[in-house]
């Protein structure tokens, strides 16, 4: 794993569709689902998406606070 991989997550936002403008680490869980499901795109926002997917799916988006903090975004809010 590629650590700026990770910070990525924080800094790159989607560049279309419904959530466009908004930073990956950001997207919820079912627009993540919908693209495991329907094929993340072949490209390097794919990987990123595929990546924060999993990130997402095993209910470890906590470890991506400190990255969060550090490029100056809030705490992403807690589910339930």
């Amino acid at each position: 794993m590629d650590p700026t991989q990770l910070q990525r997550l924080v800094t790159v936002t989607m560049p279309y569709g419904k959530y466009k403008g908004r930073v990956l680490a950001d997207l919820p869980g079912n627009y993540l689902n919908w693209f495991a499901r329907e094929g993340f795109p072949r490209s390097d926002l794919g990987r990123l998406l595929a990546l924060m997917h999993e990130i997402d799916h095993n209910g470890l988006s906590q470890l991506l606070e400190p990255l969060r903090a550090s490029a100056g975004l809030p705490p992403r809010a807690q589910d339930g």
